[in-house]
């Protein structure tokens, strides 16, 4: 979809390659003016030109490394404040490789902030800014894994959990403002977070491995259609939507006054 009408402002983190700049591409092309987030601002500014060009739109880049706190600050404050911002996309954040016994937990630390921390601290921001405008849509970048844990290593696995989790309490919490929440939980996307995870993913089969655009597309569409969560590569809907049916089956017996009988012996 193109759009000739203003749409505002897009804040884009993690902005200067893979899904972050497909992001920016395909947001310019609906008319979105362009806030880009990312600590390469010179692999940034190569693609401000040429989306200024063909898309007519204002783009404004900012140099900020999310792990920092008193970047996170600054990209906060803003949300917070300027309403010209009218969407957010919660792209920034880094994989790992290797079992949690043996791990960096200094790189770990350092996935949680960026994964964790920084994504709830802007999603918190741009939820009081778009709250108060009474419109605007939060977009968190999840993954696949967060459904499927076993599959991939732990702390990765649990930050995207956190994610999803995060997004459908946050739904909930904003019902009736006006603000739009999606989280989509992509699979093996083709970025460059693979090999700075320390990942071959030519190790991975070709049958499992997207194309950053396709995911990009896919879940601009879910957006579109209103989805709360998009998973870009699942074909039957009814699949998650059995998922949530069968987890709200529990949600009578989740918190009781009593032990079920099974565990009083």
């Amino acid at each position: 979809m193109t759009s000739s009408q203003p749409q505002g402002t897009a804040l884009v983190t993690g902005a200067s390659s893979g899904i972050g700049a497909i992001y920016a591409q395909r947001l310019a092309a609906r008319g979105f003016d362009l806030l880009l987030v990312d600590r390469d601002d010179q692999q940034l500014e190569a693609s401000v030109i040429k989306l200024r060009n063909e898309h007519g739109i204002q783009v404004e880049v900012i140099k900020a490394d999310l792990i920092q706190k008193d970047h996170v600050l600054k990209i906060e404050q803003r949300l917070r404040s300027d309403s010209s911002i009218t969407l957010l996309v919660n792209n920034a954040g880094v994989g790992a490789d290797g079992l949690l016994a043996n791990a960096d937990l200094d790189q770990l630390e350092q996935l949680i902030q960026l994964n964790v921390t920084t994504v709830t601290r802007l999603a918190s921001a741009a939820a009081f800014g778009f709250g108060k405008a009474g419109r605007g849509t939060i977009i968190n970048l999840g993954s696949a894994v967060s459904l499927i844990p076993e599959r991939f290593n732990a702390t990765y696995s649990a930050s995207k959990a956190y994610v999803l989790s995060l997004t459908q309490s946050l739904n909930a919490e904003l019902a009736g403002t006006g603000v739009k929440v999606q989280a989509v939980l992509p699979g093996v996307i083709r970025t460059g977070i693979w090999e700075r995870a320390g990942l071959d993913l030519d190790q991975i089969p070709a049958t499992m491995v997207m194309d950053a655009g396709e995911m990009v597309d896919a879940a601009l569409s879910g957006l579109d259609q209103g989805e709360l969560i998009t998973i870009p590569s699942l074909s039957n809907a009814g699949e998650w939507d059995a998922f949530v049916a069968a987890r709200l089956v529990m949600a009578p017996n989740l918190s009781k006054s009593t032990a079920a009988s099974r565990y009083m012996k």
